[in-house]
């Protein structure tokens, strides 16, 4: 899981005790996603609690997608430079949706070009390309210019991850032969363990049973973690209940 904040009035308080509670008792979270601001002081914070292992996510061309590209390698560089350990990068899919392969090709290849052996996510915002068809051609484009994740979303538009959409992102990994090299990223609306063990149960099934781990599968939420940390504690209780019988 990459837990996340990314609210317009996130502040220093509320991004440190994210990174706090990505250090739970039942392990830790893969990173914490936080805007650019927001590197340095996450960086520091996990240093500072001794949990290094966590690392730091940031967005850029985020949350719209049509940002001067530029610009957005300029705010890349910015955040390496802060410590981010990943880049989540969304795609000029509106380009994409007028037939225009060109930008997301160049952005997502100059980027991961900053990004070195640092991790680049394309954002594909599947939500709005809607179809299959320009979910895998999304999909496949960043996989070729060198992402090493493809995710679904922002979380920032009315419709998020979805079942559909992760199969067809999950089926472009297997088609184009890329699954040691890249992973998947549910983000958005993904709320319950269920829905979790769902799309957990679909990557094994496209892309085998021991390919989903920290770098290959992660899921962008906030309110995920709540609930599967009160699964398990669930099941820690019932341990213990049947133990004392």
């Amino acid at each position: 899981m990459d837990l996340t904040s990314l609210n317009d009035d996130d502040t220093d308080a509320r991004i440190l005790a994210l990174c706090q509670q990505a250090a739970t008792p039942h392990g830790h979270t893969a990173a914490v996603c936080v805007y650019p601001r927001f590197v340095a002081l996450a960086r520091q914070a996990l240093a500072t609690q001794h949990t290094p292992a966590i690392k730091v996510a940031t967005v850029v061309n985020f949350p719209g997608g049509d940002q001067d590209p530029d610009a957005v390698l300029a705010e890349t560089r910015a955040a390496l430079a802060d410590g981010a350990d990943e880049v989540d990068l969304v795609i000029p899919w509106r380009a994409l949706m007028a037939g225009d392969e060109a930008p997301a090709r160049a952005l997502v290849s100059r980027c991961k070009a900053l990004c070195g052996d640092r991790v680049l996510k394309a954002i594909i915002e599947s939500g709005e390309l809607k179809t299959p068809a320009l979910i895998r051609a999304a999909s496949l484009l960043a996989i070729e210019e060198g992402a090493d994740f493809i995710k679904t979303s922002t979380g920032k538009v009315p419709i998020n991850a979805t079942s559909e959409a992760a199969r067809t992102m999950l089926a472009a990994i297997a088609d184009s032969g890329a699954r040691q090299r890249v992973g998947f990223k549910a983000a958005g609306g993904v709320r319950s363990a269920q829905e979790a063990a769902d799309y957990l149960g679909m990557a094994q099934e496209l892309l085998g049973e021991r390919w989903p781990d920290a770098a290959h599968f992660r899921f962008g939420a906030s309110s995920l973690l709540t609930q599967l940390l009160a699964v398990l504690n669930e099941e820690e209780e019932g341990v213990a209940s049947a133990s004392t019988y």
